[in-house]
């Protein structure tokens, strides 16, 4: 019978979490399906979906996570994971991720905005 720590560092070797060494990423996987899936569980767990953040929040908290913060910076928003305004002082998360745990209350909230963007009749206007 294999003991719980022989399962946990199984489970643990195949996912994404077998690129960070005490937590952080020290450097991408080279190659492109590995460095993908890690690039979505930093951006997980940088910053929620659709909250704008300043760049230097943002470069501060992937500095808690990352050795080259500018580096991973600069591949997230290729990777289309992130968005910037024009001048780069403002970033947001565009994505839902496999790694995002979203709660009911989330999912509400993420549906809510969704149908608040479709066009809406003016009141008094027939449908």
């Amino acid at each position: 019978m294999e003991s719980t720590a022989g399962r946990e560092r199984t489970a643990r070797s195949t996912g994404p979490e077998r690129f960070l060494v005490r937590g952080r990423l020290e450097q991408l996987p080279r190659r492109r399906a590995d460095r993908d899936l890690v690039l979505r569980l930093v951006a997980s767990r940088l910053m929620p979906v659709h909250e704008p953040m300043g760049e230097r929040e943002l470069t501060d908290r992937l500095a808690d996570l990352a050795r080259d913060p500018v580096g991973i910076r600069r591949e997230l928003v290729d990777a289309g994971l992130l968005t910037r305004t024009r001048d780069g002082a403002e970033y947001w998360r565009t994505q839902v991720t496999e790694f995002d745990r979203l709660g009911v209350e989330e999912v509400l909230a993420v549906v809510d905005a969704a149908l608040a963007d479709e066009p809406q009749t003016p009141p008094g206007k027939p449908s």
